[in-house]
C-alpha cells in the first residue's frame, strides 16, 4: 500500500523550466483553493480513508473532517518522510475538532487490514464510511513489465480495496447501513500506453464496486466509485512529463487539470444522504477528459 498517488501513473522525468511551471501550478496540500466544502448530516460518523496522509486521500479526509466525521487513515511507512506526512495530516484533522486514528498499515496484508478495522471500531466507537483511496503506479510497456511491477500494482490498488471492503462488510450489514467509495481512475475507462497494470487494477476496482453494490444493497449499503482524471498534487512534479499534462489540459472540456478537493467534493457527496439512492455507479471527476 502507498499513500494516495497522483491519479496519473508517473512517466519520465521533468526538469528545468517544466519543474518550475508545475511547482507554480500545484497547490500546497495544506492550503486548498476555493470554497471548503462541507455537507450536513455526517457529524459524529466515523470514516476510514486508506492512503489518507497525502494527496487526494488527505483532501478527502479533510473534507470529511470539516463535516464533523471522525477520521481513521492508514499509510505505508517507508521512512521518515512518510511518518512526517502522516503526522502533519493528523494535526490538521484534529484542528477540525474530530478524533483521528492513524496507523502504518500495508493494505496488501489482509491480517493488518482486519486488525486496523477492528481497532477503528474499538477506538472511535463505530464505522460508517470507507473510502478506498490507497494506490500506486509502476508504468511501462507490458512486454517489459516485471512480475513484481504487475503484482504490486494489482495487490495495492485492487486487492487492498477488496480486503478493506470485506473487513467492513460484516459491520455495515449488521448495522444495516454504510457508505463505500472507491477511488478509481479515468484510465479504468480509457487506457493509454504503458498502463497495463494500472488500468487493469482500476478497471477491476469498478467491477468490484458493482459487485459489492449488488451484494450489500439489501443491507442499505451504498457502494460507488469516482474516476478522477489528471489531478494536481505535489506528486505530479515527481516524474510526469509536462507535455502529458499539456495534452491532458487540451483534451479536457474545461481546459484545466483538477485539484484534490475536486475529487474530495465528489466523494463527500457520495458519502452523504443526498446520494442515498445512488449505488453501483462510477462518477468521472475529469473536467470532461472522457468526452
Amino acid at each position: 500500500m502507498s499513500g494516495s498517488e497522483a491519479v496519473l501513473p508517473p512517466g519520465q522525468g521533468v526538469t528545468g523550466a517544466a519543474v518550475e511551471q508545475l511547482l507554480e501550478e500545484v497547490e500546497a496540500e495544506t492550503e486548498p483553493r476555493g470554497q471548503q466544502l462541507t455537507v450536513g448530516g455526517l457529524r459524529g460518523r466515523v470514516a476510514i480513508v486508506t492512503g489518507g496522509s497525502t494527496g487526494i486521500g488527505r483532501a478527502i479526509a479533510r473534507a470529511l473532517a470539516r463535516s464533523g466525521v471522525h477520521i481513521a487513515f492508514n499509510y505505508l511507512d517507508e521512512g521518515e518522510e512518510d511518518r512526517l506526512d502522516a503526522q502533519r495530516t493528523v494535526d490538521e484533522l484534529e484542528r477540525a475538532g474530530v478524533r483521528v486514528l492513524c496507523r502504518a498499515v500495508d493494505c496488501t496484508r489482509s491480517d493488518q487490514v482486519t486488525h486496523f478495522v477492528d481497532r477503528v471500531v474499538d477506538e472511535l466507537g463505530g464505522l460508517h464510511i470507507l473510502v478506498n483511496n490507497a494506490g500506486m503506479a509502476r508504468d511501462g510497456a507490458l512486454w517489459r513489465m516485471s512480475d513484481d511491477d504487475w503484482r504490486r500494482v494489482i495487490d495495492t490498488n485492487l486487492t487492498g480495496a477488496f480486503y478493506f471492503t470485506r473487513a467492513v462488510a460484516s459491520i455495515f450489514r449488521r448495522q444495516e447501513g454504510g457508505k463505500i467509495v472507491n477511488v478509481s481512475s479515468v484510465h479504468a475507462l480509457r487506457s493509454e500506453f504503458g498502463l497495463a497494470n494500472y488500468a487493469a487494477s482500476k478497471s477491476g476496482l469498478l467491477a468490484l464496486t458493482r459487485s459489492a453494490a449488488l451484494e450489500l444493497g439489501p443491507s442499505n449499503v451504498n457502494v460507488n466509485a469516482v474516476a478522477p482524471g489528471y489531478i494536481r498534487t505535489t506528486r505530479l512534479t515527481d516524474g510526469v512529463p509536462s507535455e502529458i499534462l499539456d495534452e491532458a489540459r487540451e483534451r479536457s472540456a474545461l481546459r484545466r487539470l483538477g485539484d484534490p478537493q475536486d475529487v474530495a467534493g465528489a466523494v463527500l457527496f457520495l458519502c452523504s444522504e443526498a446520494a442515498r439512492h445512488i449505488t453501483g455507479v462510477t462518477l468521472p471527476v475529469d473536467g470532461g477528459y472522457l468526452l
